[in-house]
């Protein structure tokens, strides 16, 4: 007993340990983001230098200068409607090749896998001069286009071995109801799926939320995103890192508030089937 609750003692002081480990670099940023700028470039850094929220109304534009609320509109409309498509795409596809497998299934999902291997940066020109030649520079439907072919992959790897796990006798109760493929996927199928639906779609919006270099190249003004907003307070100039870091953090609020707000689910579906 004492054996075990030393090691026990032991392993939750480790947890505890890689948990401030990890936290650090984020305490560190908002610590940074409250500093005024000669105070955030000192070296070493300034811990007990006053705080001040300078950085903020900067990035918010209260001083004059660009508002970010376009870019973050752009990117929630990308990431949201993005995801909508990806789920709406990779939940028939992954009922196909789990519940109801079509022939050669494997070799479907190896397809689906194998996208993933081009590195982005091997596509970037072929794109750009696509999105040239039919007029869709500067548009956010082509980055919603692209964020759902990206990101369609995984989400039917992941949906697929969620859905896996469903019992068949349920849809073959349903079936023999009456129900027809569409109350099955909705009524039955879905409400199970849940939890995995929703670490997929949350993993699917961060992707999307993050993007940054489609965005940095196929947009200007009007289409422009939050990360490559983010990239506008490195100039010639310099490094200004205590605005960096405060517009790093309003950028990341909305993924955090997602994934805190799904964090049960997450926990659920990435979880499903790991445990028979």
């Amino acid at each position: 007993m004492r054996r075990a609750r030393r090691r026990n003692a032991a392993l939750g002081l480790l947890a505890w340990l890689l948990g401030v480990l990890f936290f650090l670099p984020v305490a560190w940023m908002v610590l940074t983001s409250l500093h005024s700028e000669p105070d955030a470039a000192t070296n070493p850094p300034s811990l007990g230098a006053p705080l001040t929220l300078d950085s903020y109304r900067t990035f918010f534009g209260a001083d004059g200068g660009a508002s970010p609320w376009p870019s973050l509109a752009n990117s929630m409309s990308a990431s949201v409607l993005s995801t909508v498509f990806v789920l709406l795409l990779a939940f028939p596809a992954a009922y196909a090749l789990s519940i109801r497998p079509v022939a050669r299934w494997r070799d479907v999902l190896f397809f689906f896998l194998s996208t993933k291997m081009l590195p982005v940066v091997a596509g970037l020109l072929p794109v750009y001069l696509f999105a040239k030649n039919v007029g869709m520079l500067d548009n956010i439907w082509l980055l919603i286009i692209l964020y759902t072919s990206m990101n369609l992959p995984i989400a039917v790897w992941m949906l697929q071995s969620f859905l896996a796990e469903i019992p068949v006798s349920l849809i073959e109760a349903a079936q023999l109801d009456g129900a027809r493929l569409p109350t099955i996927l909705l009524r039955v199928i879905a409400p199970i799926a849940g939890p995995g639906v929703a670490a997929t779609a949350l993993i699917c919006f961060i992707f999307s939320w993050n993007e940054m270099l489609f965005a940095k190249v196929l947009t200007g003004v009007v289409a422009q995103t939050a990360p490559v907003f983010l990239t506008g307070f490195i100039t010639s100039q310099g490094l200004f890192l205590a605005k960096v870091c405060a517009a790093s953090l309003a950028i990341s609020l909305p993924v955090l508030a997602a994934g805190f707000a799904a964090q049960d689910k997450l926990v659920q579906g990435l979880s499903l089937g790991a445990v028979k």
